[in-house]
């Protein structure tokens, strides 16, 4: 027997359990991992005493499959696993996707959409009134009356379309435990009112344990983009621990109310979660598939923290981690490396020490740990706020005492840095250390934009705070003799972002050097401010109005201008250029961004080539040169560049350019 929980009823039987106490449905294939919330769920109740089986990827098509180990004593958890099942299953432009991460051989179709809706239903198909809880990443986000992108219109909370008993929000250990206890001494589940963390239905006249902050009704958020701007405003300033209030919002004759956030684990109980016995690898029922390819980016990484102060609007961690960080201490991440370190197939590489914000480990500032977080205010936007701690010594304690362990060669932080909040520490030393020691060729950071006006809405500090970081991560990089760069992550399309916008961050690239491989299109998901101002064109942090690109034509044109040297993109880079009234870009100069169309039929060819002088075929080379009068040489149709000095420039692309030059 391996050390998995049961995933068949034959191996529950082996465990002489009869029926197992939860049954933990999830959309993910069974991967027992701790970067897996199926993982840690399922580990923290059986480690309480609970006879847990995993219910994993189960046939959706009918409820046979939700009857595999019998009906559980206490009741099903229910998970769409650690991603919304539509953002698995569709691009930003709503296409199928042909590839699951989180699926044994990367195989689609294997979860349905609305994950959390549909296994629950069937679950009451196939036993009535048990209990269900809802949790993980698509329950959290979509805990209220949300803007669906796949729909294009406002759904209800996913508890009252899945019919379950209880939602819990947020990171949820304590809460799944607290709930789990209850229901062992007998408690109803439609009593389990008074938990943090949690959301219910109930009547409309029903008392409620918490002090409420505020109430909305859905009908009046779906009907009104102001109202559901402002009742997201409300929700996301009540999402600390501390300082949050119960929330209420009515559908009908009943009312849906969200419990205050469940309060952070501190650190003893974090490392208490990562001491579980995980098997650390997908369950071998896949081998024969070829695994699960999620496991390849995490197998050999350690996630010492939690939460993020950095709050950046296109994110949905605030609204489900929150803002309060909490780490693991330096002890409990070496034993982690530890084991690692003992696997077959480690190789002596840690690829990542990192989290939601590789390089935070405790919250903003001391305030936040008897206050809350400021509501009305971000740590580190526009500027740092006076009261940030900027302290790298412990995170550079731990990675020290990582790469002293025997078998590791090398510790990488492949993702994550926060590189403002390394630019606003007054040492240098852990800044030093990164470029020094951690980075394996390329540095993933996410400036995101370059427009002041964009960045203010996404959350993100100006673009002067990256050059800083970007002028001094190369002089250390020349210092140490290290030949690195940088990936910058990049986003089109956000919220505020406009045609002139794009623009002036192609020609930021171009300056640069940088010719992006990859960019992301904003992506409206539940949960985030973005996603907000997306739908309404209003600021739901501010109230205040804010220009939100949903033409499909002019999505496409602020992508291609990101990525103006790819041949498919220049009649995009022209439509726009034109648009913008910014023609002086597209020509032959070295400022230009693009060429003319110079095919036959376009403006440039019925202009400057139609009617030219032929060359004779019989022309000799000498006359050749001498026959250009009133014709454009083929110097002129190529692309005048300006060199400039790109040592320091970000691809491996320039690599060879360089060397030319």
């Amino acid at each position: 027997m391996s050390n998995f929980l049961p995933i068949t009823k034959k191996e529950c039987d082996a465990l002489g359990w009869g029926v197992p106490d939860f049954v933990y449905v999830s959309g993910d294939a069974y991967v027992d991992h701790p970067s897996f919330g199926t993982a840690i769920i399922t580990r923290v109740l059986e480690n309480a005493g609970f006879k847990v089986a995993v219910l994993a990827q189960p046939d959706y098509k009918s409820c046979e499959d939700f009857k595999r180990f019998g009906k559980p004593r206490l009741g099903f958890l229910v998970s769409a696993g650690n991603i919304d099942s539509m953002v698995a299953h569709y691009t930003v432009s709503k296409k199928k996707r042909t590839y699951d991460y989180y699926s044994p051989g990367g195989k689609m179709g294997l979860r349905p959409d609305r994950a959390v809706i549909v296994y629950s239903n069937r679950i009451r198909e196939a036993y009535g009134d048990i209990p269900i809880i809802l949790g993980g990443l698509e329950a959290s986000l979509r805990r209220f009356s949300h803007y669906d992108y796949w729909d294009n219109k406002i759904r209800r909370s996913v508890l009252v379309d899945s019919r379950a008993d209880v939602l819990t929000y947020g990171m949820g250990e304590s809460i799944i435990l607290k709930i789990a206890k209850l229901l062992d001494k007998g408690v109803p589940v439609k009593k389990i009112r008074g938990e943090r963390g949690c959301v219910y239905l109930c009547k409309r006249d029903e008392e409620i344990p918490f002090e409420v902050g505020c109430e909305f009704d859905f009908n009046k958020i779906k009907e009104s983009k102001e109202e559901y701007a402002r009742a997201f405003g409300i929700q996301y300033k009540n999402q600390d621990a501390i300082s949050g209030k119960a929330l209420v919002e009515y559908y009908d004759n009943k009312k849906l109310v969200q419990n205050p956030p469940a309060f952070p684990l501190e650190r003893e109980e974090l490392d208490k979660v990562y001491a579980l016995p995980y098997a650390r690898n997908y369950h071998p029922v896949y081998e024969k598939e070829g695994g699960v390819p999620a496991i390849s980016e995490v197998k050999f990484s350690i996630t010492h923290n939690r939460g993020c102060f950095g709050a950046c609007n296109f994110c949905a961690l605030a609204f489900h981690q929150g803002r309060q960080v909490r780490s693991r201490s330096i002890e409990s991440v070496l034993r982690e490396a530890k084991l690692i370190t003992e696997m077959s197939d480690f190789k002596g590489y840690i690829h990542d020490v990192g989290g939601p914000t590789a390089n935070f480990r405790y919250s903003a500032c001391k305030k936040q740990l008897t206050d809350g977080v400021c509501t009305n205010r971000k740590c580190l936007v526009p500027t740092p706020c006076k009261n940030l701690i900027v302290d790298h010594t412990e995170y550079i304690e731990m990675l020290e005492k990582i790469q002293a362990l025997p078998k590791i060669k090398k510790v990488f932080i492949r993702s994550g840095i926060r590189f403002d909040y390394m630019i606003y520490d007054k040492s240098d030393k852990f800044f030093r250390k990164l470029v020094k020691e951690h980075v394996s060729g390329q540095l993933k950071v996410a400036p995101e934009h370059c427009s002041s006006s964009v960045l203010s809405y996404m959350g993100k500090p100006d673009i002067s705070v990256y050059d800083k970081f970007r002028e001094k991560y190369f002089k250390l990089c020349k210092e140490y003799g290290k030949e690195q760069y940088i990936v910058p992550y990049l986003m089109s399309s956000h919220p505020g972002s406009k045609l002139e916008d794009a623009i002036e961050l192609s020609l930021y690239l171009k300056d640069l050097g940088l010719n992006p491989e990859q960019v992301q299109d904003f992506y409206p998901t539940p949960g985030t401010a973005s996603t907000v101002m997306y739908y309404t064109g209003i600021n739901p942090l501010d109230g205040k109005r804010v220009y939100a690109p949903d033409d499909y034509r002019e999505k496409l044109m602020q992508r291609a201008l990101l990525q103006y040297k790819k041949p498919e993109n220049r009649n995009l880079v022209r439509e726009a250029l034109t648009l913008a009234k910014r023609e002086d870009l597209i020509g032959f100069e070295g400022k230009c961004l693009v060429k003319p169309d110079m095919r036959v039929g376009s403006d440039f060819y019925e202009k400057n080539i139609k009617n030219q002088p032929r060359e004779s075929k019989k022309t000799t080379k000498n006359s050749k040169k001498s026959n250009t009068k009133g014709k454009i040489s083929n110097k002129k149709l190529s692309s005048q560049r300006v060199v400039k000095n790109t040592k320091n420039s970000h691809s491996p692309n320039q690599k060879a350019k360089n060397k030319k030059k």
